[in-house]
């Protein structure tokens, strides 16, 4: 099968598992879901044969996904990511300002990262709030289809995250604490990892399956 010319968000919703494996290698699949494998594993110096035969393996696995329809989506998202969001970041600021007091003279230390996740933590509230305000509830009254300017938004702040989670990879060394990292500092960057990985498939959900459906409602 022919995966370099598809597109990533068309790989991730069709391949179980996928998403895991353009995580851990940086493809972006949520808010750079358009370009094609091809064209991403260029940007990241990856072997594009020995990508696509790890792609065959995973479509060899059988899986059970759990289905949840498009008018529950809104909420399923809601209960699912966004109140994981909010209980996450007040433990990962925490820990965070921990690290940077305590290691400060660290050379490897992550100097700057409470600030950052507290502003990053204050735009995702600010985020979900404009979703669960103002577009889920026009997508549940059927329509979707004058939410293209909402959805816009939402698209363009969501790219904002991805762009945030490139600078949180700098801060942390790509989630790898130095070998003499204590177990508090290990603790934050194995946070940090999970965030990234609730966040893209977050944004994967909204961008290329529940805004693309929504937009055809109530037309």
């Amino acid at each position: 099968m022919n995966y370099g010319d598809r597109q990533l968000s068309d790989l991730a919703l069709s391949i179980p598992m996928v998403t895991e494996l353009f995580r851990k290698n940086r493809l972006d699949f949520c808010c750079g879901g358009k370009q094609t494998l091809k064209e991403a594993c260029a940007k990241r110096n990856l072997n594009l044969e020995s990508f696509c035969e790890k792609l065959e393996e995973l479509e060899k696995i059988p899986t059970t996904v759990k289905e949840v329809s498009f008018e529950e989506m809104p909420q399923f998202i809601i209960s699912r990511y966004h109140d994981d969001l909010r209980r996450r970041f007040p433990e990962l600021i925490a820990l965070a300002e921990k690290v940077e007091r305590v290691h400060s003279g660290h050379k490897s230390a992550p100097q700057g990262l409470a600030d950052f996740l507290k502003n990053l933590s204050q735009e995702m509230i600010l985020h979900m709030m404009k979703e669960e305000n103002i577009l889920f509830p026009l997508i549940q009254s059927g329509r979707g289809s004058m939410a293209l300017m909402p959805v816009k938004v939402m698209m363009a702040e969501h790219d904002s995250h991805g762009h945030q989670l490139e600078e949180i990879h700098r801060l942390t060394n790509d989630f790898i604490p130095p070998e003499d990292a204590c177990t508090t500092w290990r603790s934050l960057y194995c946070g940090l990892e999970m965030l990234e990985k609730e966040l893209m498939e977050h944004i994967h959900l909204e961008n290329n399956v529940l805004f693309p459906w929504a937009l055809t409602q109530g037309a």
